[in-house]
């Protein structure tokens, strides 16, 4: 009997269809492979001045340890990727991305989150300035904003120079609105209140001076 191209076709469709979901004789051992458990790593973080030990896996990341495991959900996900700095925290005062860094890279090391910044009730200079001078609108990204501002604001007193910094031999260069804006070129605002991020870093600046 003749076999027509409809025939053909319907036959195949249900072969490869067949093929795809029925399990083969490996199936059961693959599944039991795949569910093998990941060794975990024990690591104590140092964060905003309390210890906590805590159990992981490997690949976890400072931020999602500090957000899914510490509770402290100020620092924010942004990109995943380094490139927002929605994460940004300080590690030992130097600012990082804590996307791009694993937990148990930071073994004993201090670090410090927006929750952190605060002393009581007191806010930290910068978080009050960023409130005179509206430094945000939705606020998402605003604690990486403040914790980036924050080590810069160290970098700069401590003689760092940057990208547009006239005079690298001087001590510490002035930190104009240029430069304020070239160190903080990291963190993005996508509501884009970058004026009124520059004044309250500004403001916190002459505060601190």
């Amino acid at each position: 009997m003749p076999v027509g191209r409809r025939a053909v076709l319907g036959t195949g469709t249900a072969a490869v269809f067949i093929a795809g979901v029925a399990p083969g004789p490996d199936a059961a051992a693959g599944e039991t492979r795949g569910e093998a458990t990941v060794a975990t790593v024990t690591v104590e973080l140092h964060v905003n001045g309390a210890s906590h030990r805590l159990t992981l896996d490997p690949r976890t990341t400072l931020l999602d340890a500090l957000r899914e495991h510490l509770a402290l959900t100020g620092s924010k996900k942004g990109c995943d990727h380094g490139q927002c700095g929605a994460c940004t925290v300080l590690l030992d005062g130097r600012r990082i991305n804590a996307c791009l860094t694993l937990a148990v890279l930071h073994d004993g090391q201090p670090v410090t989150t927006i929750e952190g910044l605060a002393d009581g009730e007191t806010l930290h200079p910068l978080q009050a300035a960023f409130i005179e001078h509206d430094g945000f609108q939705c606020g998402y990204c605003t604690s990486g904003q403040i914790c980036s501002a924050a080590g810069m604001l160290e970098e700069s007193r401590a003689g760092m120079p940057s990208f547009v910094t006239a005079d690298l031999a001087e001590p510490q260069p002035p930190l104009t609105d240029d430069e304020i804006r070239e160190r903080m070129s990291g963190n993005i605002c996508r509501c884009a209140a970058y004026p009124n991020i520059v004044a309250a870093i500004r403001k916190a600046a002459e505060i601190r001076a």
